[in-house]
């Protein structure tokens, strides 16, 4: 089979191209743009729910005597529009906030610019891009629980990426009456207070007045590992939520994936909520290294104070970091946790 080379554009020709790309976005008349907020992605369309409606309302037609009732859609505060985008705006998702046209003889819409973010939530992909998860942030919330069992290393990945992306964390131990009187669970939430991380209790179908009080007008992202009791904690808060639940498996002990796309809920008058899809390890190769050093902050201050600059901090002469592990300054198991992941980040940069 023959090859097909790819033709190769000169500088001119590329400016040539990309003017007229523009020049079509142009076209778009933005006169009529309305305020909106997306609150589901469906990979090409987007749900877009409307934050203002325009001065002068389209008029619906005319049905004459014997004709079919056409369709119609009234453009309602708070009503919920499919929607495209123009093709130069960036990746969108969900949580961003949006200028948009609809058009209610078809129930579509277009989505024609975005506002600036004040937070974005990413992540690695399975083809090792990075993938935008959920914008404009003001808490994400680490659930986990006794079953199934916790993953400490998790954990500390979720908080690496929360304290990168600069998005305050609260965490959430979850079904705490399946807690035994001699369970290590109590152990971690001990040192994740020491830490100084915020942490609150909830058990199954128990009270949720403090958790909902806790995230009144706050735009919460919900994370952790799949079966923990995200959606069911959204269930209970917001009613009207309808987030499909599961039971954890009893071959695996771990919990099946019922959320299969980022879902933004309103909550109260200014807060929502938004559930994203169960993850059982959460790749954090794309950061720095110093990114990793500021997402523990017990280690962070004792970095360079090892007598070698080269230092591995593994079995290494007078290094600082495995010195405080031994004498519990920090805990081994985050040194661990830290180790792990310079290592995963310095092995990517290797392959790139």
């Amino acid at each position: 089979m023959a090859l097909i080379r790819k033709r190769r554009l000169t500088e001119q020709q590329k400016r040539r191209i990309q003017k007229q790309h523009q020049s079509r976005q142009d076209d778009i008349d933005t006169s009529n743009d309305l305020e909106g907020l997306v609150v589901q992605h469906y990979g090409r369309q987007l749900e877009v729910k409307a934050l203002s409606v325009p001065e002068s309302h389209p008029e619906k037609p005319i049905v004459v005597s014997g004709e079919p009732e056409p369709f119609w859609k009234p453009i309602e505060m708070g009503s919920v529009w499919r929607c495209h985008t123009r093709t130069n705006l960036e990746l969108l998702v969900t949580g961003d906030r949006v200028k948009w046209q609809a058009d209610p003889n078809t129930g579509l819409g277009i989505i024609t610019a975005i506002h600036d973010r004040s937070s974005l939530l990413t992540r690695p992909d399975r083809y090792h891009k990075v993938k935008p998860v959920a914008a404009n942030i003001s808490l994400i919330v680490i659930v986990f629980a006794p079953l199934p069992e916790p993953a400490p290393m998790l954990i500390d990945r979720y908080l690496v990426a929360c304290e990168d992306a600069n998005i305050p964390t609260l965490l959430v131990l979850n079904k705490i009456d399946l807690i035994k009187e001699n369970d290590s669970i109590h152990t971690l939430v001990n040192e994740y207070k020491a830490l100084g991380y915020e942490i609150m209790l909830t058990q199954s179908d128990g009270d949720l007045e403090p958790l909902k009080a806790r995230l009144d007008g706050e735009t919460v992202a919900f994370v952790g590992q799949s079966g923990v009791g995200k959606s069911s904690i959204i269930n209970t808060i917001v009613p009207n939520a309808s987030q499909k639940t599961n039971i954890i498996s009893e071959n695996s002990a771990l919990g099946q994936h019922t959320t299969t796309s980022t879902r933004l809920i309103s909550f109260g008058e200014n807060g929502a909520l938004i559930d994203s899809p169960g993850i059982r390890e959460f790749g954090l190769w794309h950061l720095t290294e110093n990114a990793v050093y500021h997402g523990f902050p017990e280690i962070s201050p004792l970095i360079g104070s090892c007598q070698f600059r080269n230092c591995t901090h593994k079995n290494a002469k007078n290094c600082a970091l495995e010195k405080a592990a031994q004498t519990g300054e920090i805990l081994p198991r985050r040194l661990e946790s830290f180790l792990r992941l310079c290592d995963e980040i310095q092995t990517a940069n290797q392959k790139t």
